[in-house]
Order: C-alpha cells, then structure tokens, then sequence
C-alpha cells in the first residue's frame, strides 16, 4: 500500500522513502520490572482510528518525527516534530 507522508523538514514524499517506528507509548523507567518491559516491546493497543507514530525519513534527512494516521483509512492527519503539541489536523 502506498501513501504520502508529510516530513516537516522535507516536505511530502512517498511513503516508501519511510521507516516506519510504531505506536508512541511511554516508555518504562530504566529500573522497572521485567514485565513491565515484556509489555513495553510486546503489547501494543493497535486500535482502530487516529494513533500518534514514529516515522523516520530514512531517505531524505534521516530525521524522526510523529504522524497522526488514522488506521482504518490510512490517511496522515499530521506530521510534527517529538517536543511540539501536534498542529490542527489537515482536512
């Protein structure tokens, strides 16, 4: 399946210039027990609808940032980079 992705450094390319980095969720404390990492790197919600995810633009200037993609369309609301609140969602 193919898409666009928006870089915010690089402008919009297709998706096949990406890596695609998974679901954003917080990470355990470097001291928590050893199922709460299991779960960290195994268990992910994968629910339907809008999901905030780490994209990296492997082919362009290897920066990561974050989408908002709706699963069910597959369709990227917004692209922003990690420590800013995401923009209003483009329609």
């Amino acid at each position: 399946m193919s898409f666009l992705l928006n870089c915010p450094n690089c402008g919009e390319r297709g998706v096949n210039e990406f890596r695609f980095g998974g679901e954003v969720v917080s990470r355990p404390t470097p001291g928590a027990a050893e199922g709460e990492w299991s779960h960290y790197f195994y268990f992910r919600p994968n629910a339907a609808g809008v999901q905030q995810e780490w994209w990296n633009h492997r082919y362009g200037c290897r920066r990561w940032f974050y989408a908002l993609r709706d699963t069910t369309s597959n369709t990227v609301q917004t692209t922003f980079w990690p420590g800013q609140q995401p923009p209003a969602a483009e329609t």
